[in-house]
């Protein structure tokens, strides 16, 4: 199967998810991807300190608009791609056809991203951090 379609997910898409985004198509320009939240902030902004981060890298979110996730995307998804484990199971559990598509976005490494938000910009640097070396073992698996 040829993967085209990846999708993002975090809590709110405001943090996490908009930064693996911007990451995941500078990585892979040929491929579509979004990102959208389990609880999506539907219509805000990306966190400010996300934003901060991201400049850091050349890399600019500040025009990201958060959406939620809905079953239209999941449907539309090859591979989606969470935070968490936690993540994993709630969208399988919400989607069950989404079964064998639901992947940590640091599934090679077996890690977590934890949630930035309403945190100082350590935790934003450590999760971008986190989302860089996701970002980079995806790359080298679908290219």
């Amino acid at each position: 199967m040829k993967f085209q379609k990846l999708v993002v997910i975090c809590a709110g898409n405001i943090c996490r998810s908009p930064m693996a985004e911007a990451l995941l198509k500078a990585a892979l320009p040929d491929k579509t991807i979004v990102s959208a939240g389990i609880v999506g902030l539907s219509g805000q902004p990306a966190d400010p300190m996300a934003v901060e981060c991201m400049a850091e890298l050349g890399v600019d979110i500040s025009k990201h608009i958060g959406r939620l996730l809905d079953r239209n995307l999941m449907l539309e998804a090859d591979i989606v791609l969470t935070m968490s484990s936690e993540q994993v199971k709630v969208i399988e559990q919400q989607w069950p056809f989404s079964k064998g598509k639901v992947f940590r976005l640091c599934h090679w490494s077996a890690k977590d991203i934890d949630d930035p938000y309403r945190h100082p910009k350590d935790a934003f640097v450590a999760a971008r951090n986190l989302i860089i070396q996701g970002v980079s073992e995806w790359e080298k698996k679908l290219c």
